[in-house]
């Protein structure tokens, strides 16, 4: 896949077409070092100066990045020994979710997330990362496996939202997502909760309660995604923009606001810019809070839930 720059990026698209260039140009015997690093400070330089000014739609943009990492991403490298399970053993398996059983520094964990998806043919069959009742079913299932066995659960948010079509109603998805809010409310094991890219609506929250709730520094979350918002307010989805800001879905806002608990600074431009490094960052959040949590008796973390889940609304 060709690299996608976003409209704001273009100034990096520039310097960096201006290195692809001398790259594949100039004669060998020509020494271009200098010049070639001396663009790519300039590109660094750049590139901070851009995302340090980044409103609110931009952020939207950048979560939604086409190269922005996937869930498989980061299972592939922060996690060992993944093993998938499937299904919900009633109706199917939703391959919009992925759960199973992996070991985090050599301890077991369960693991629950959205994948939407790389090539066309896989976003299809994963439906863009939206879930059906199925998927949260599947998701209750590994809660409770984690319960079990007094794992931690480990869950990762990306989705637009939960999958609105007939079928989903028909097949109760109300039900499926208030089910596992009650789940997760009670769940008797340590929760761990990291949105990633979009955490929309619902179909986030099935998967988002939380005893420590992370947000990478440019993904999102909301009761909706802007362009549904906007066209429920103003019957314009070209107004997502100003619905976008209204709506404060930011990391920055909704740390002051108390909905989550600590934001996860991203590489300089983005996850998207460097894997390895979004991994190791996500990596020591995950490990800095399980050494917490894990000082903990059940009771005190249930307890410490139930309070967090009643402060919502409160600042």
């Amino acid at each position: 896949m060709a690299y996608t720059y976003l409209e704001f990026e273009k100034p990096i698209s520039d310097l960096e077409n201006k290195i692809e260039n001398l790259e594949t140009s100039t004669k060998k015997e020509t020494d271009v070092s200098k010049e070639i690093s001396e663009i790519s400070t300039q590109i660094e330089s750049v590139t901070k100066e851009i995302y340090s000014k980044l409103d609110i739609w931009q952020k939207v943009q950048v979560a939604r990045h086409p190269h922005r990492p996937h869930f498989s991403d980061y299972i592939e490298n922060i996690f060992t020994d993944f093993e998938e399970l499937h299904g919900d053993r009633t109706f199917g398996d939703d391959r919009a979710i992925i759960g199973g059983l992996a070991k985090f520094k050599n301890a077991p964990v369960v693991l629950i997330g959205h994948e939407k998806g790389k090539s066309t043919e896989d976003k299809l069959n994963r439906n863009f990362g939206m879930a059906q009742p199925e998927g949260y079913r599947k998701a209750e299932r590994l809660m409770k496996l984690a319960e079990d066995f007094n794992l931690p659960l480990i869950t990762f948010v990306d989705t637009p939202g939960a999958y609105p079509g007939i079928e989903s109603e028909e097949r109760g998805m109300s039900e499926a997502i208030a089910k596992n809010l009650s789940v997760l409310s009670n769940l008797k094991t340590k929760i761990i909760v990291i949105i990633t890219g979009e955490g929309g609506s619902g179909g986030a929250l099935a998967i988002g309660v939380g005893d420590h709730i992370c947000m990478l520094e440019y993904s999102i979350y909301a009761v909706a995604s802007p362009e549904a918002c906007a066209s429920i307010v103003w019957r314009d989805k070209s107004k997502a923009n100003e619905a976008a800001k209204a709506m404060k879905v930011d990391a920055d806002s909704l740390i002051k606001f108390g909905l989550i608990d600590e934001i996860i600074t991203e590489p300089l431009g983005g996850a998207h810019r460097d894997l390895g490094g979004a991994c190791n960052l996500i990596s020591n959040s995950i490990e800095k809070n399980l050494i917490h949590l894990n000082n903990q008796d059940i009771e005190e973390i249930l307890k410490k839930r139930y309070e967090k889940i009643m402060s919502y609304g409160l600042v």
